[in-house]
């Protein structure tokens, strides 16, 4: 990572993996909305839920949250129903469609904790392009904040985990993507230990791409480009 000039940080990479909700897509509001409902038909607490849930998959937070002998598996195709109903209130994050197309096609992935036909219904929503590569929560062992989603991802684009940046917005996925070896820009206003330090956007809005002319390297499997991120 190098200092540009006085307000930007620029990044080098081959491949850019991005989670989804409150990353490309907000929905914040509808994912809070659609846990209360989902808590109160439950008897769970909402407010723990919705303090720990943001960027796990929801079976997780189940086993977490749920009472002793909570039928798991039939809570996850009870949330996904409330989930794919919800619809109102979900929007891009600024910029996000002109920043995805921005980037070579062959070198985006998207790693959510969501469902695969909901992660492509809010992106649609969104009017936000779905990438070549799409690694969802039942694709890998652990989800997130175990890295397995987006050493999944950079193995499908043939990058070394060094070689490529992940925006995340929540504390598991940022976990997930230092886990995983790889640099990490926060989305959004999250703060913790494990986010100091890190390069932090609000938005796309004033992030750039430039990219590289490609090189006679035979291990130069993707097209490098920098990323300037505003301070």
């Amino acid at each position: 990572m190098t200092t540009v000039d006085a307000g930007t940080t620029s990044l080098t990479a081959r491949a850019v993996l991005f989670d989804m909700d409150g990353t490309l897509v907000d929905s914040t509001a509808v994912v809070e909305q659609v846990w209360s409902a989902f808590a109160a038909e439950n008897g769970m607490d909402a407010q723990a839920i919705i303090a720990t849930g943001h960027g796990v998959r929801a079976e997780d937070t189940m086993l977490r949250h749920g009472p002793a002998g909570f039928d798991v598996a039939r809570g996850a195709d009870r949330l996904f129903d409330l989930e794919l109903a919800a619809v109102d209130g979900i929007v891009p994050v600024p910029g996000a469609r002109a920043f995805v197309e921005s980037l070579p096609a062959a070198s985006i992935a998207l790693v959510t904790s969501a469902r695969r036909a909901l992660a492509l219904r809010r992106l649609e929503i969104a009017d936000v392009p779905t990438p070549g590569v799409v690694v969802t929560a039942a694709d890998v062992g652990h989800g997130k904040p175990a890295p397995d989603g987006y050493l999944m991802a950079a193995s499908q684009l043939g990058v070394d985990p060094a070689d490529a940046i992940v925006f995340e917005d929540a504390e598991a996925g940022i976990a997930a993507g230092l886990a995983a070896g790889m640099r990490t820009v926060v989305v959004g206003s999250h703060e913790s230990e494990i986010t100091r330090g890190l390069p932090r956007i609000r938005d796309y809005r004033d992030v750039s791409v430039t990219l590289h002319e490609p090189t006679d390297h035979a291990d130069d499997r993707r097209l490098s480009f920098t990323i300037a991120l505003p301070l």
